[in-house]
């Protein structure tokens, strides 16, 4: 366990991270009294994303691929109507 007051790890904290991920951790101090706890988060678990879960439940209707009204169109560039 690593004790620092605010002024040093406001300095030195890229320092302390790197024991953070060795497994230490930090107690917080104002003025010596310890005010947090500073641990690592837990290395995220890698997880695919299955494809396809929407599968014949989503449709897409041809009106889709159809180009935006005019109107639509100026209001998405910012220019004003004509």
């Amino acid at each position: 366990m690593i004790r620092l007051n605010i002024h040093e790890a406001k300095t030195h904290l890229s320092r302390y991270l790197d024991k953070l991920k060795k497994g230490e951790r930090i107690v917080l101090c104002r003025r010596n009294t310890p005010i947090a706890e500073i641990v690592a988060l837990p290395a995220p678990v890698a997880r695919k994303r299955p494809i396809g879960l929407a599968k014949d439940r989503l449709t897409i209707p041809p009106s889709f691929w159809e180009p935006l009204p005019e109107d639509l169109t100026r209001a998405f560039e910012g220019r004003q109507a004509s």
